[in-house]
């Protein structure tokens, strides 16, 4: 019971979410995250390190003030997520389509200059990891079991594609950078979160 306390969020609002769900592929890169393979042959990531990253995230995005950082979102599963996030945090995310050349060239009339990156899967975001990369931002990447972590400065391991997992995933580090912040607690509802 005392480990259960010590999660962001009870162990069934995890399960509930399947923020632990993996792929039937894993990548050499995520073997250490991977708990178990299930008789389906999907690979599930290990809980208790997926709450542990997800505080150390938090810690991380809490470093920086909101127009320092962007979340980067090819996947649609997650622009309900990260829109949330954005509108609670005032952080910019890009849902969508990464604007190419905003961190790389200053003639841009919306270049903008930021200290860390968050993107939600190494692949369909690699434009913005590139970026980031050519810039030297730090990224933090939500990985599933199948992911790369290729140019990665940390990995967050989670179900990076399923709507219920994400939208968890950015309800909780929104309440944790308001808090982790000191900014005025703002009641924010999971369901604004997660498409069902």
């Amino acid at each position: 019971m005392a480990e259960q306390e010590k999660l962001l969020v009870p162990i069934d609002e995890y399960l509930k979410a399947g923020i632990h769900i993996g792929t039937k592929f894993k990548t050499k890169y995520m073997e250490s995250f991977i708990y178990k393979a299930r008789a389906d042959g999907l690979f599930v990531l290990n809980l208790q390190k997926i709450d542990e990253r997800l505080d150390i995230a938090a810690s991380m995005l809490a470093r920086y003030a909101p127009e320092e950082i962007i979340i980067s979102s090819r996947r649609e599963n997650s622009w309900k997520a990260v829109k949330a996030f954005g509108a609670a945090t005032g952080i910019r995310v890009f849902a969508g389509r990464y604007p190419p050349g905003i961190l790389t060239n200053p003639q841009l009339e919306d270049f903008i200059e930021i200290k860390l990156m968050m993107v939600t899967d190494t692949w369909p975001d690699r434009n913005a990891v590139k970026d980031a990369v050519i810039m030297g931002i730090p990224i933090i990447a939500l990985c599933d079991t199948n992911n790369q972590a290729n140019n990665i400065d940390f990995v967050l391991p989670c179900n990076n594609k399923g709507k219920k997992a994400l939208g968890l995933l950015f309800w909780i580090l929104a309440k944790e950078y308001i808090r982790r912040k000191g900014l005025p607690e703002k009641e924010l509802k999971l369901e604004d979160f997660v498409e069902e």
